[in-house]
């Protein structure tokens, strides 16, 4: 199995398209990680999590990292 098959199946993209040109999957996939990562930052933040942590999650894992985020509960803040 070579780079873009494995890169397209954990991306999700070759499941919906593929036949899909190299490029515009390198394309479309960066483009869906750094959108999966502003989702986990502004999701981190409201659930009580590290947002830095969950944002690189987010960049480097994509959907994956999105996916945890939601099954995971809220964290309840600290009592001062």
């Amino acid at each position: 199995m070579d780079f873009y098959h494995l890169f397209g199946h954990l991306s999700g993209l070759l499941f919906i398209k593929p036949d899909m040109e190299p490029t515009s999957l390198y394309h479309t996939v960066a483009l869906v990680h750094f959108l999966d990562a502003v989702l986990c930052s502004v999701i981190a933040t409201h659930s009580g999590r590290r947002r830095v942590a969950w944002t690189i999650g987010g960049l480097i894992f994509g959907i994956w990292a999105l996916g945890m985020l939601f099954l995971l509960p809220g964290k309840k803040p600290a009592d001062i």
